[in-house]
């Protein structure tokens, strides 16, 4: 196996300058650079990067730690953030820990243990900032993307939820909706509690007094949400909705399933809005309206700032990202009832 000390001796260098020359560290002539170069070209050398972890402290590997690799709004951003990671000269690993806290944790002792030179994370929920604090305590920069945690100072990618809630409500009230529901994921999301708080807001300026048996709670994973659209059809005709705000793509996809299998017409009997979409599916679900993030930004900006922050590029005072979506209206919600 060929080593630095063969690579050195070939060209007549010392094995720190061609340290220093694979690590693009020091100050090194262009002559000696492209003398060494050659060298490990004509050698056929592979660098070892544990040996270089050594010397450097530096792996050249990012971490992506995201919720649910099943939903194609974090396979998207997976995409963007290895894109962004390659392009720097990284490599990415994937963590997935499926809203997990204690899945979510195992995974950070793992990156701890192993070496990582920074962590890319949505976290699985408040808790998390336990997790987080153990990179802060050992020196490993981290950027929050899709989810924040409150009283966290850090660079953050985020979606403008409450903007993009309020387009969606709007688009609604305009079809002369009133009786409007929400079906969430869990608040100790952060992106539950504000497209849950953007929702409220939104009727209360309307001057639409808060029903709570229009407000349900699911997950945000891909999960049943029979129950809750069933209890929601069992109101009385004063109470029952005339459409439904889906807080998470899986939500609004499986209530349109729902809706469809139950022979209920959409939109003529209730219209669905969901907060993104899931792309490539059936006829039915094409026809869902939707808020459409710009998931492969997400992970793209958000591995932008983390190598920034871990190549001392980066201003001392945390970055806030806040990405708009697109509003997609279709057939779901095209009825107006007045």
């Amino acid at each position: 196996m060929v080593t630095i000390y063969d690579i050195a001796k070939k060209a007549n260098v010392s094995a720190m300058t061609v340290s220093r020359v694979i690590n693009k560290s020091g100050k090194i002539s262009e002559e000696t650079k492209k003398k060494v170069e050659s060298v490990i070209k004509e050698l056929n050398y592979i660098p070892n990067n544990s040996a270089r972890h050594l010397i450097t402290k530096k792996t050249k590997i990012l971490s992506l730690m995201i919720t649910d690799i099943s939903n194609p709004f974090f396979t998207n951003v997976a995409r963007g953030a290895e894109d962004k990671a390659m392009q720097l000269g990284y490599q990415l690993l994937l963590c997935n820990s499926d809203e997990n806290f204690e899945k979510e944790s195992k995974y950070m002792d793992m990156l701890i243990s192993t070496g990582t030179d920074g962590v890319l994370i949505a976290p699985a929920n408040n808790s998390s900032k336990k997790n987080i604090r153990k990179l802060s305590k050992h020196g490993i920069p981290f950027v929050l993307i899709d989810r924040n945690i409150e009283d966290l100072e850090c660079d953050q990618v985020l979606s403008d939820n409450g903007t993009t809630t309020r387009r969606l409500m709007e688009h609604l009230l305009s079809q002369g909706h009133k009786k409007i529901a929400i079906i969430n994921g869990p608040l100790d999301v952060s992106t539950a509690r504000e497209r849950h708080q953007a929702y409220m807001d939104t009727l209360k300026i309307h001057g639409i007094s808060i029903n709570k048996n229009l407000i349900k709670e699911s997950q945000f994973r891909d999960s049943d949400v029979s129950s809750s659209i069933q209890q929601l059809l069992d109101l009385p005709d004063s109470e029952r909705p005339t459409a439904i705000f889906a807080t998470n793509n899986f939500i609004g996809m499986n209530s349109i399933k729902f809706l469809y299998s139950h022979n209920i017409k959409v939109p003529e009997e209730m219209a669905v809005v969901s907060y993104d979409g899931i792309p490539n599916y059936t006829e039915n679900e094409s026809q869902l309206t939707v808020a459409e993030q710009p998931a492969y930004n997400f992970g793209y900006f958000g591995i932008q700032l983390l190598i920034e922050r871990i190549e001392g590029k980066a201003p001392e005072k945390p970055r806030k990202i806040v990405l708009p979506a697109d509003i997609h209206i279709r057939a779901s919600s095209l009825h107006n009832i007045e």
